[in-house]
């Protein structure tokens, strides 16, 4: 039975602090009672624990081909299973060792020397008894599993005595963006406070037990029945953000087109936003305050050093683009109050998670999906806390079966440049494997900048693992602060998904495989444990933008220094003479119920995908003879540039995209540049840098706003119908206006009829090309126009076919651009675009 100690207020009534054994645990429970409301002492079955980190040992012990396999991306090594390991008694005393040691090695006190007399006796006491009596090796296990909690306790890094926490369910839908739609969140839990936690007797307190909000639409009602998320600590750790959300109302999907006013959801379906004032003190809360409100999810909110509040909310617009109802989410900011709230982030797809670097950047995670595979690319990027000059750190091109799927809940380790985060899966929830990443690494689409600080878990999904490590967060580069369950570890079904809600406890993890259980609750998982003390408050990066001017200017500018510097060589003797800008659009409607563009078969990612993305060509800007580039930009539209060479054929493409804000002045040191190089500044100033910047030169009608009738058709209308019409008996294809239903895509779980002309159905499977040259990145020079079928066809000469420079380009910008028919989503742009008319997409 276990041997604990009664809390402080049980030895007043006890008499002197002593040992109690074999006392139940739950009567220990009812002896406490409760101290203050909400307040409860904590009762931990270490036996229970115990043994399930030997049953988890053991399997491990059986898995040593997989340690093997990541020995080299592992962190430390002692967080391994090593063949030298004879049983899990093995394991817990060389990683305990490797515990004391780098303790002892940065903290010299007397209760160590007591501790490591311990650990030195047990040591030898297991190494005395032969690894076939396994009853006496399973006791001493239990002894030194309660000597390793006490070594672990010593950690002098554990110099608070408060940790916040929420109690909540895993979401009733897996997937890494529906899990934060609130109509997808399970009713129950709270916002908790731990205190004495790294003791035999810490107590949990409901931070929200008998109190009421002070202001907005839940004003004088209490915060029950419903589902929390994200909390977050002021810098001076008075205050604490959450979200919330009621769990009532309409659980469905409620609207779609209407972004900017009537939102997604019934506003009881929706997290929001709450804050209030917590005395670590006294344990009493206060001013709990309503923030946000509406049918948008809000969420994952976080202080920043310059005052205001960034956090996640769909107030975008925009949707997913793989089949359901499930609205885009990105950065926004606001005043702590909630007003004034403002887009950071314009990026048509969803985003997870800021937090603020010790240099007082914003760091997140991106889902960056343009014109590529869904699942390859959800890692970490940076930006000012202004949204300015947002950047991929890592992984942004990686290849999916070497590298999680996504990187979640990034914080950096303060006072070193290294990231941790959870390795999670796409279809899945925020839960994997704990990893560091050290963005000081050059990143090779591979694991050369990531380390696994658990290898006991492969990444879910992409390497088969399952979701049982989340939300950690760092006390030093060795230790910290997650939640685990070892059932997950057990999980079932195509991506190693748990059976029931998880049962997701506190834990003390370190860099060496230790595992201390700090708080279990049996009927509810716990989430985002972490200090609630006072931490340095990062640098104020200065705004540099004009976005919070009451009238703010609607453009910025963008400098390049040289289009040829590049992670790939160019096709030699390139000339590179402009580059081509693109918008590209949110989905403004489902993909299971809007047009697509057309939709991305198996030439783009060598696996069929969602729907692709509308844009426009906003137009060219001139690249000087040195490389160099400068021009405006529309602020707070999404973009991408195409270099062209002397003939105006793209060259090279972006995969990704970015954006200016208001008055923004952003630089850019040449076209996907190595990240961790010093920047090769010229030794002249950029010719571009030595003028105005150039305005954009729009392209031909049908480029802005996008349309395969206005772009392509009248060429084919003017040089081709006729005479395939006539030839159509000897195998030539149709190119006329007439409306047919095509499938578009190789996907059969997407597979629908798409209106379009006989001409593109005629031209877009073997003529036209929509592939980049690789399935993750843009190969210069064997992409589009340059490596298509019908450009081949063109410039051989045709028949007697006689196109002009200005129908060349129209066919050649049209293969650069990923060979659309629609530059919108909703039915009746297409209706309007089918017709020969001009429709615009509904959201930018």
């Amino acid at each position: 039975m276990l041997v604990t100690t009664l809390p402080n207020k049980v030895n007043r009534v006890l008499g002197p602090r002593m040992l109690i054994t074999g006392l139940p645990l739950l009567l220990l429970s009812v002896v406490v009672g409760r101290s203050v409301a909400g307040q409860s002492a904590v009762s931990l079955d270490l036996e229970q624990e115990a043994q399930a980190q030997y049953e988890t040992l053991l399997d491990d012990l059986n898995e040593i081909e997989r340690f093997e396999r990541y020995a080299e991306e592992t962190y430390h090594p002692e967080a391994l299973v090593k063949r030298s390991d004879r049983d899990p008694l093995d394991v817990l005393v060389r990683r305990t060792r490797a515990l004391l040691d780098d303790i002892q090695g940065r903290f010299a006190a007397p209760e160590l020397k007591e501790l490591s007399a311990k650990f030195a006796a047990l040591s030898e006491r297991a190494t005395l008894v032969d690894a076939g009596e396994k009853p006496r090796r399973r006791k001493l296990f239990g002894e030194l599993f309660l000597l390793r909690r006490k070594i672990a306790f010593s950690n002098p890094l554990l110099d608070f005595d408060k940790l916040l926490f929420l109690k909540r369910d895993r979401a009733t839908y897996d997937h890494m963006c529906d899990q934060y739609y609130g109509t997808n969140a399970a009713p129950g839990g709270g916002v908790y406070l731990l205190s004495d936690p790294f003791s035999d007797a810490p107590t949990s307190t409901d931070l929200l037990a008998n109190t009421v909000v002070t202001s907005g639409r839940l004003a004088s009602t209490s915060l029950v029945n419903g589902s929390f998320l994200s909390p977050e600590i002021s810098y001076d750790g008075k205050s604490v953000m959450f979200a919330y959300v009621e769990c009532v109302g309409d659980p469905s999907h409620v609207t779609h087109l209407d972004h900017a006013n009537n939102g997604h959801w019934d506003r009881g379906r929706c997290y929001h936003l709450f804050s209030m004032n917590v005395d670590s003190e006294s344990l009493e809360t206060s001013n709990l305050r309503q923030l946000t409100d509406g049918t948008f999810n809000d969420f994952d909110p976080c202080y920043l050093p310059n005052g205001r509040v960034a956090f996640i909310s769909e107030r975008r617009g925009g949707y997913l683009r793989c089949g359901r109802d499930c609205p885009s989410y990105t950065v926004h900011d606001m005043k702590p109050d909630g007003s004034d709230i403002r887009i950071l982030s314009p990026h048509e797809n969803n985003e997870w998670h800021p937090s603020v670097t010790d240099d007082g950047m914003l760091l997140y995670t991106r889902w960056d999906y343009v014109d590529r595979h869904g699942c390859t690319a959800h890692h970490p990027w940076i930006m000012t806390p202004d949204g300015r000059d947002s950047r991929a750190i890592h992984g942004n091109f990686s290849t999916k079966k070497e590298r999680a799927d996504m990187e979640m809940d990034l914080r950096q380790i303060s006072g070193s440049a290294k990231i941790i985060g959870t390795a999670a899966p796409h279809h899945g929830q925020a839960y994997g494997s704990i990893i560091i990443v050290d963005p000081n690494i050059p990143d090779d689409d591979a694991m050369a900048p990531v380390r696994r600080v658990t290898p006991d878990v492969g990444f879910p999904e992409s390497q088969n693992g399952a979701q049982v490590y989340g939300t950690p967060w760092p006390l030093s580069e060795n230790y910290f602060l997650c939640v685990y369950d070892a059932k997950m570890a057990k999980g079932t079904g195509k991506h190693n998904k748990p059976e029931g809600p998880g049962q997701y406890g506190v834990y003390l993890l370190d860099a060496f495989g230790n595992k201390i259980l700090l708080y279990r609750d049996p009927a509810i998982a716990c989430l985002s444990p972490m200090p609630l003390r006072a931490r340095t408050k990062p640098l104020v990066v200065a705004d540099q933008s004009a976005r919070l001017a009451s009238d703010p200017p609607t453009e910025g500018t963008m400098a390049i220094i040289d289009v040829y510097d590049s992670m790939l060589a160019w096709p030699e003797g390139t000339k590179i003479s402009a580059l081509r800008i693109y918008q590209i659009y949110p989905s403004s409607t489902p993909s299971a119920v809007g047009l697509s563009p057309h939709q991305l078969g198996r030439r783009i990612a060598e696996a069929a995908d969602s729907n692709n993305l509308a844009r426009s060509v906003l137009g060219t800007v001139p690249v000087e003879k040195d490389g160099s580039a400068y021009f405006t930009l529309p602020a707070l539209k999404e973009v991408y540039f195409q270099a062209l060479d002397e003939k105006g054929l793209a060259v090279q493409s972006m995969r990704s995209a970015t954006w200016v804000q208001p008055g923004e002045r952003l630089l850019c040191y040449g076209c996907h540049e190595p990240k961790q190089r010093a920047p090769q500044m010229p030794e002249q100033t950029p010719l571009a840098l030595l003028r105005e910047p150039s305005v954009p030169t729009p392209d031909v009608d049908g480029t802005h706003p996008f349309s395969y009738p206005r772009l392509v058709q009248p060429v084919l209308d003017a040089k081709c119908v006729s005479c395939h019409a006539e030839s159509l008996d000897q195998g030539a294809p149709p190119l006329d206006r007439q409306l047919v239903q095509a499938n578009l895509t190789a996907n059969k779980n997407l597979s629908k009829l798409t209106t379009v002309y006989r001409s593109y159905d005629s031209l877009v499977h073997d003529y036209a090309f929509w592939s980049y040259g690789d399935v993750y990145r843009t190969r210069p020079g064997q992409f589009g126009a340059r490596a298509s079928e019908l450009y081949k066809l063109l410039s051989a000469g045709h028949h007697d076919v006689e196109l002009s420079e200005d129908e060349m380009h129209r066919i050649t910008v049209w293969l650069d651009s990923l060979s659309n028919f629609y530059g919108v989503y909703e039915e009746e742009g297409g209706k309007i675009q089918l017709k020969g008319g001009v429709a615009h997409p509904t959201l930018q």
